[in-house]
């Protein structure tokens, strides 16, 4: 018997097989193995506690053929990532539409005023925390109605959400007793509105089912008749979502 055999998957901060490489979620109360590729093409292996590394691996080798195209689908996304300027004109999207930035000469904050972005030129040093601010204060309240009707064609009187960085990450969601809620990315608000409502369905599909089953994507159907649309719709979009990087402009 090998030590792969006895020894238990979470021992391990990471696993790797052959070329690809997972980061081993923490354990959690759950009946299979799933293999999560991230917007940035990493990997993440979610498994019971009780899993050995050899099941693990076994597991792995033959999801092998699908994560290989997962992670075509990925490249083929991937670009370099989207830098924004704080400088007067710089774009920046909010539900689908473009708004030039305006730098005034005092103010507080972000605000989006007759069609302009303005950001106070004294505050550009910290213009990328203004505006992720923004959107997620704006986001939130949006959302909030946004969602009502979904929730209600799920059976859910009220499902709270949050909007947070969640890194490469569109939503995040599971179920568990009591009320309800959701976590949408901030950059999620620069998509077009028919793009966030898929954000919205996927992540509320989450409440009923943690993992990518069958199920999961027919309580998806469900809500979104159609939804394989919005769906590769917004792999594309993710190639010109601004994320926060930044660069300097240089000074005269």
């Amino acid at each position: 018997m090998t030590i792969a055999a006895v020894t238990a998957l979470h021992d391990l901060p990471e696993l790797v097989v052959g070329d690809l490489t997972f980061q081993v979620a923490l354990p959690r109360q759950r009946k299979t193995i799933e293999i999560v590729v991230e917007r940035d093409a990493s990997l993440v292996l979610k498994a019971p506690p009780a899993v050995t590394i050899e099941r693990a691996i076994r597991f792995v080798k033959d999801k092998r053929q699908w994560v290989y195209r997962k992670l075509v689908e990925k490249d083929a996304l991937s670009g370099p990532p989207v830098v924004k300027r704080f400088v007067e004109g710089e774009g920046f999207a909010y539900l689908g539409r473009n708004y030039r930035l305006t730098l005034t000469p005092e103010g507080t904050g972000v605000r989006l005023d007759r069609g302009r972005f303005d950001l106070p030129a004294d505050q550009v040093d910290q213009g990328a925390e203004s505006m992720r601010r923004w959107y997620i204060d704006a986001g939130t309240q949006w959302l909030r109605k946004r969602i009502r009707p979904w929730a209600a064609r799920l059976g859910e009187e009220s499902v709270a959400v949050e909007v947070r960085d969640l890194g490469f990450r569109w939503g995040s969601a599971r179920p568990h007793p009591g009320p309800q809620h959701i976590n949408i990315h901030w950059a999620t608000l620069q998509l077009p509105p028919t793009l966030i409502d898929y954000v919205l369905v996927h992540e509320l599909a989450h409440l009923r089912e943690a993992n990518h089953t069958p199920e999961f994507w027919s309580t998806v159907d469900g809500l979104m008749p159609g939804y394989q649309i919005p769906k590769a719709m917004l792999a594309a979009a993710g190639r010109d979502v601004w994320l926060g990087q930044t660069v300097v402009a240089p000074t005269r």
